[in-house]
């Protein structure tokens, strides 16, 4: 046994180090599947190091597989793929925003039925040796795929499929997330400590919330905000202001954009006399009208996160993301982090999901190696733990966020994971946070052009679908 194990061992590094070379017999299919293959992996935000041992590992299985991760700047990464893809020299899986996926269907091939991949497999009584076989192996199904991550995904990444040639029309699997995130609230323990405050209310607009908001903000005597209690109320100087206004909008059970791709946020809700995502919207803006009691912030201020880490906000609503940026650039900040707030009463516990999924290129060549390697990557918990663990990030996958609710940073986000979901299900994501920003400033310019400010919002969320 002892002697198997280690014959096993050294050939496995022979075949890492050298790659697979035919052995007399192999069948054509066999050969043509073992030759050398280039996969090209596009990112964002993640480093080589984060991937470094899941390649390794795969790389174990497929020696004659090479990945060759590429890290971009997010500045420079959707124009660079744009037309790297449109001059045939894009890579063969790269990243995107799931908000993006609708946008960039055209250019991308769904999950396949079945994969097939060569393994080495051990033959032989007296004299063993492993043996190149090709396996036609299941790829993830929808349900499962439903299943094994948090139920955001399956809606997100499950698209429609056309079949051309077949004529026939079914739903696939587009992406497949390595992580996910929630917002929360980030809150300065050093404002609440010289305001007398315990602790922040767990609910938007109960009398706790609006006397504390108020402890919390400072002005001049010219009107001028030289503390704020909360960043809520504008969009452009706000950061994720079209999420926060989101989230409020789906706790106060409106609905953005339904599942039949229309734009439904001004819809009256059945035996109710209240439109929830309009009174969502008149709650945001409150925030920056000064008639309004809530009044804590307005167009002047500098950036919400600028604020906050100066020590001039008190809170501030925000992703995971900002944890690594909050320690680099303001070390000697004293904050904590807690859940997003909800709507005292509601039936609806509901936060926003934010999360980037792994795609393959319609023009790769390599379009089963491919889905091979995203499937090994997203879908094997071991896996995305190593990569979870390198990068400080949430998982999408269930029976993971269990052990990351234990985690000192990552708990509270964690603790959300299953009531968060994305809004957006058109063709353009970026016009509509654009215009979800311009409806917030023209509003604080104007409140009496709110009805309006609505109404062009949702015909240009229209125009996006």
């Amino acid at each position: 046994m002892r002697y198997k194990i280690i014959s096993l061992v050294i050939l496995a590094s022979v075949m890492i180090t050298s790659g697979w070379t035919c052995t007399k017999g192999t069948s054509a299919p066999v050969a043509q599947k073992m030759q050398p293959v280039t996969l090209n992996y596009w990112r964002v935000w993640d480093g080589p190091d984060d991937f470094k041992e899941i390649i390794s590992k795969y790389k174990a299985l497929h020696p004659n597989i090479n990945i060759v991760y590429r890290k971009l700047r997010i500045e420079e990464y959707e124009s660079e793929l744009l037309n790297a893809l449109a001059e045939d020299r894009g890579p063969d899986i790269f990243s995107i925003n799931v908000n993006q996926l609708r946008q960039y269907k055209s250019k991308l091939v769904p999950l396949p039925p079945q994969i097939n991949m060569v393994y080495m497999v051990e033959q032989g009584t007296i004299k063993k040796e492993l043996v190149p076989e090709l396996r036609t192996t299941p790829s993830i199904r929808n349900n499962q795929v439903r299943d094994l991550f948090v139920d955001t995904v399956g809606k997100d990444v499950i698209l429609e499929y056309e079949d051309a040639a077949k004529k026939t029309k079914e739903q696939r699997v587009w992406g497949l997330p390595m992580y996910m995130d929630t917002m929360a609230t980030f809150y300065n323990k050093d404002l609440m400590n010289n305001a007398g405050i315990a602790e922040l209310s767990d609910y938007w607009g109960s009398d706790k919330f609006k006397k504390d908001l108020k402890k919390m903000t400072k002005q001049d005597e010219q009107g001028n905000i030289l503390q704020s209690g909360m960043a809520m109320g504008t969009g452009a100087n706000i950061d994720r202001a079209h999420d926060i206004l989101a989230a409020l909008m789906m706790q106060n059970g409106a609905t953005i954009i339904d599942d039949q791709g229309r734009v439904a946020f001004r819809n009256i809700i059945r035996g109710k006399d209240y439109n929830p995502g309009i009174d969502a919207v008149r709650f945001y803006a409150d925030f920056a009208d000064p008639t309004k009691d809530v009044y804590s912030w307005n167009a002047q201020i500098t950036n919400s996160l600028e604020m906050f880490m100066q020590g001039r906000l008190a809170v501030l609503y925000g992703y995971s993301y900002l944890l690594p940026i909050l320690k680099a650039q303001a070390p000697s900040l004293n904050y904590s982090v807690k859940k997003l707030p909800q709507i005292e009463g509601s039936s609806e516990t509901a936060n926003v999901a934010d999360y980037y999924v792994e795609v393959v290129s319609k023009k790769s060549k390599y379009k089963d190696e491919a889905w091979d390697f995203v499937q090994f990557a997203t879908t094997k918990p071991d896996n995305v733990r190593s990569y979870l663990n390198s990068t400080k990030k949430l998982s999408a996958i269930r029976a993971l966020i269990d052990e990351q609710k234990e985690d000192d940073e990552l708990g509270v986000f964690a603790e959300q994971a299953f009531n968060a979901r994305t809004w957006y299900r058109g063709m353009n994501y970026a016009e509509a946070v654009k215009s979800f920003n311009s409806m917030l400033e023209a509003i604080n310019k104007n409140s009496e052009t709110f009805e309006q400010e609505l109404k062009i919002l949702e015909g240009r969320l229209k125009q996006t679908l």
